[in-house]
């Protein structure tokens, strides 16, 4: 069967594969801008998997400009540092490892990390409700795990789905995140590329009640975030949940192949975390110890050994996680996907534009337009997806030419969150719109 279209007469049908933050976001952009979009998600329903995520200032301004609704339910359901001294603070690092028995539960402060909002964690969950509410009735299909695309003698893109289904849009837009079909639809099945690649990390996730952490750790430790640093392993602690959770991610490295390529989550328990974090310092160990007793462990995969030679193929194009997957070193992947939303979204409502003046082609436009969204986007998310796993082997003490010097992992953790956090992204749209108008005069 083929999946009804509605018969509103509008420059593009676009099909967003995708549900998650990435398509969310990128189909409530384009809607606002009278552009018609379908997200296409193989689960159920809309949901999130993890608990806390964080947004730093390039992330507020791309939801601005994707669309005030987004932005007010991010503010709806944000959390701050709880102690009004650490309102700008995005992380204090501290050392997790060594101990001092005389601090008490004070972990000797490394150095602070700073911008203009500060710690702005939402749970992923929470954020997405609030954006389930900006997306019309029928622009969401469910159950819908992309095969195949081809295009039809008049143009139109045939999307092929698991159940036997079939839908028919102008553009496939890929937002199908780290394990994404459409990137291999591009790529080709054998490329390297088309694959996410174990980073030898993995992680226990939990969340603690902030009344019980703050028994136990103290309350700058419980209500701030703080990134707890050491050899081969790194905790991060963050309120979450207007500040009645404490979200915890224990990262540990080893050599060892993931044992299942196929799903990047496998269930643990407190005591192996426990055991992962014996010898570190006082800190730590209580964290651990205040985990619940089942536990998942996330692999952490990335793209940064083979990356895409190329976003787009034709009027097929990624975005978001299926083009940049990112380790979460950086606490910059969400953002980088509205980001991508942001610019994606002003060069459609500009080509929506000129195809209803009667200028242009719509085929042509549309290729043009994603080859706009790989100058504007490529080199900025190619580069966030290798200097975030820097960042994860300087938390760790562990990258080369780093070491545990102190001092050369802050000035490069600085230098690298300055060019994150310090970009304008309506400049970054607007000078994807010219290239675009460049490429179709």
């Amino acid at each position: 069967m083929t999946l009804p279209l509605d018969d509103g007469k509008q420059a593009f049908d676009i099909a967003i594969i995708g549900g998650g933050i990435a398509g969310i976001t990128l189909a409530i952009a384009l809607i606002n801008r009278g552009i018609k979009a379908k997200i296409y998600e193989q689960a159920h329903a809309f949901g999130e998997i993890g608990a806390g995520v964080a947004f730093s200032p390039n992330a507020t301004q791309a939801m601005e400009i994707c669309s005030d609704g987004i932005y007010q339910g991010f503010e709806k359901v944000a959390t701050k540092n709880q102690w009004e001294s650490k309102e700008k603070v995005w992380f204090d690092l501290v050392d997790g490892y060594h101990h001092d028995e005389s601090m008490g539960n004070q972990e000797k402060f490394l150095f602070q990390l700073s911008n203009e909002l500060g710690q702005n964690a939402v749970h992923r969950a929470h954020f997405l409700d609030e954006m389930v509410k900006l997306v019309p009735e029928g622009a969401s299909h469910f159950r819908k795990h992309l095969d195949l695309v081809t295009e039809e003698e008049d143009g139109k893109l045939r999307m092929k789905f698991h159940d036997g289904s079939e839908a028919v849009a102008d553009a496939v837009i890929g937002c199908d995140g780290i394990k994404s079909r459409v990137r291999q639809l591009i790529l080709g099945e054998d490329d390297p590329a088309s694959q996410p690649q174990y980073t030898h990390k993995y992680a226990y996730r939990g969340l603690i009640p902030v009344k019980r952490a703050t028994e136990i750790l103290g309350e700058e430790n419980a209500v701030n975030a703080k990134l707890h640093m050491g050899p081969n392993k790194h905790i991060l602690t963050f309120p979450v949940n207007k500040g009645e959770t404490m979200n915890v991610v224990a990262f540990c490295t080893n050599s060892d192949p993931w044992p299942d390529s196929q799903h990047l989550t496998m269930p643990s328990k407190k005591s192996t975390a426990i055991k992962e974090f014996e010898g570190w310092g006082r800190n730590c160990v209580e964290i651990m110890n205040l985990l619940e007793d089942d536990l998942d462990c996330w692999a952490i995969f990335d793209t940064a050994d083979h990356p895409l030679r190329t976003y787009y193929k034709g009027r097929i194009v990624v975005s978001g996680d299926a083009a940049h997957a990112t380790t979460p070193h950086h606490g910059a992947g969400a953002g980088f996907c509205i980001e991508d939303s942001a610019v994606m979204a002003e060069l459609l409502a500009y080509s929506a534009a000129k195809v209803k003046g009667g200028k242009v082609s719509k085929n042509q436009v549309l290729e043009a337009t994603f080859a706009a969204f790989e100058a504007a986007r490529k080199e900025r998310t190619q580069w966030l997806v290798q200097s975030s796993r820097l960042n994860g082997d300087l938390y760790e003490w562990r990258a080369a030419g780093y070491g545990s010097d102190i001092e050369k992992i802050e000035k490069e953790l600085r230098a690298s969150n300055e060019i994150i956090w310090n970009v304008d992204v309506r400049k970054m749209a607007r000078e994807a719109v010219e290239d675009l108008e460049k490429r179709i005069a």
